[in-house]
């Protein structure tokens, strides 16, 4: 950055937003209404596998296996990507670039159908892509727009704007579902599956068109007009060599890291398979309730998920970050027993809330725990890089065993309830993050 920007409410505001536009995405996508349009599609086939590549698979641990290819091409390609961002001084080209790639695969998804399954499973694997190979560039102006001692608020103010926003575009999209007549759609099953489909087109204009005003007040960082060579290409290995190597001097940032690669890995694989759980495990009365009930439950982590985000922040002030991020991770190994147990609609939505007030706090937290713990440097693209890389290695690791168990025992539930060892491995390294001043 060319001028020290930071606590500028302006552009704390337009970082902020970000979350408003694409947060829609990881609810009524990754969340809510397409985990539900997907097991409706099998039910009405009146199947639960498909032949992909010439092997039948279980309908979950498909979506699994194709969630995790999706975070390995986010892993390998965002080193690369931020190498380039930085040699050629313009990370705003990428953050638009994605954003615009995954909106428009998510406009694709009102074509997802199981007869051409390629294309199908395509619209998703590039949806999730867009969404998370954005994150990398987004979650890198953290420490470009705030300090430190406003980290923590400024973080969770980008998710809690994302929570309103996407609870509010799936209030919407839930009425569309519910009552498809009032919005001109046949007053049947076939209108409430076309309200998914058109939902999807929602998410897509909606993250597109919120980003503008980002991307409109954002710096756009000084663009050096030089030549991207092969070696630039591999420049972001380089410097993920580099970050590496400096955490062999920072003992703390390096004992985080670790400690959040083994729980996030936990983490993100229960947010992105909550609703296949609740759709196949949970007994419901009728596939109206269970549209109702899963809708409702996401809803309710959606709006916990919004306090939460803001009682961790005054929490981690209180207690310290580390401290907080110890007894979060108490209660996620505690749900996930309980998951384990679960078979009614009110049980489920105990655990929703429950769920909610977490979530939104450990990613909250993660994040400005992380930009807290850097070293002083202007090279923030690439230790978020690093960040990124780790988080989306363990949903791979993460999603790859949940979908692996799934497939074998046939049952959701066993691979649920075997995240708790990177809960409780999550907690055993935490306390092994060193203290210094602040109560960090």
């Amino acid at each position: 950055m060319e001028a020290d920007i930071r606590g500028n409410k302006k552009y704390i505001n337009a970082w902020a937003f970000y979350d408003w536009a694409n947060s829609v995405y990881s609810l009524v996508i990754a969340s809510a209404i397409f985990p539900i349009y997907y097991g409706v599609l099998f039910s009405q086939a009146g199947i639960d596998s498909v032949v992909v590549f010439g092997g039948t698979i279980r309908s979950t641990p498909l979506i699994s296996y194709t969630t995790a290819l999706a975070f390995l091409v986010v892993a390998l390609s965002s080193p690369i990507l931020s190498g380039i961002a930085d040699y050629v001084g313009n990370k705003m080209a990428f953050l638009k670039f994605f954003c615009y790639l995954g909106s428009l695969a998510c406009m694709g998804l009102y074509f997802f159908d199981l007869e051409s399954i390629y294309f199908s499973l395509s619209a998703y694997f590039f949806g999730l892509i867009g969404f998370w190979g954005s994150l990398v560039f987004y979650n890198s102006y953290l420490p470009d727009i705030a300090y430190p001692d406003q980290q923590d608020a400024v973080s969770a103010k980008g998710f809690s704007l994302g929570y309103i926003g996407s609870v509010f575009l799936l209030i919407v999209n839930l009425a569309m579902v519910m009552e498809p007549q009032f919005f001109g759609l046949s007053d049947d099953g076939q209108g409430s599956v076309m309200a998914m489909r058109l939902s999807f087109v929602m998410v897509g204009l909606w993250w597109m068109g919120f980003s503008q005003y980002t991307f409109a007040v954002l710096p756009k960082g000084v663009t050096t007009g030089k030549k991207v060579t092969r070696q630039v290409v591999f420049n972001g290995y380089d410097e993920l060599r580099l970050v590496y190597r400096a955490l062999t001097h920072n003992l703390r940032l390096k004992r985080y890291l670790v400690a959040f690669f083994v729980y996030s890995m936990a983490v993100q694989t229960i947010m992105l398979i909550a609703t296949y759980f609740g759709e196949q495990e949970i007994q419901w009365v009728d596939d109206d309730a269970k549209t109702m009930g899963l809708i409702l439950s996401i809803l309710i982590i959606q709006i916990l998920a919004m306090i939460g985000a803001q009682l961790t922040s005054k929490a981690s002030r209180l207690y310290g970050n580390i401290n907080t991020l110890i007894s979060i991770n108490v209660i996620w190994a505690i749900m996930s027993i309980y998951a384990y147990f679960m078979q009614t609609p009110y049980q489920f939505y105990g655990a929703a809330a429950i769920v909610g007030l977490v979530m939104g706090g450990i990613q909250s937290l993660s994040r400005s725990t992380y930009s807290k713990f850097l070293p002083e440097t202007t090279d923030t693209t690439s230790y978020f890089s690093f960040f990124d890389v780790a988080e989306k290695v363990g949903i791979v690791i993460g999603m790859l065993l949940y979908g692996f168990i799934d497939q074998l025992t046939g049952s959701m539930r066993n691979s649920i309830l075997f995240l708790i060892v990177f809960f409780i491995s999550g907690i055993i390294l935490l306390t092994r993050v060193p203290r210094k001043l602040n109560k960090v």
